[in-house]
């Protein structure tokens, strides 16, 4: 269930072809967590800023975290208005 939630989150720009009929998106928030991932590698390893690097490395939880909170209550909306 998760893994579909995060699926569901994560489908708004990038449009990426995986062979068959099906289409995955990349949204803004998967997009934003793969910088933060790439930032924080950077940090760590490149300019050998560890803290930092720690620091930026944090953000991905938290961003994926706002979008699926995002993605629920617009799906307790709909429901809410299905109910009606």
């Amino acid at each position: 269930m998760f893994v579909g939630l995060v699926n569901s989150v994560l489908t708004e720009e990038l449009t990426v072809e995986t062979g068959g009929d099906a289409e995955r998106t990349l949204g803004p928030a998967a997009l934003a967590s793969i910088a933060s991932v790439a930032l924080a590698l950077y940090y760590y390893y490149v300019r050998g800023d560890k803290q930092r690097g720690q620091f930026v490395g944090l953000w991905p939880a938290t961003i994926l975290g706002l979008a699926i909170y995002r993605r629920l209550d617009e799906i307790e909306t709909e429901l809410e208005r299905h109910r009606e």
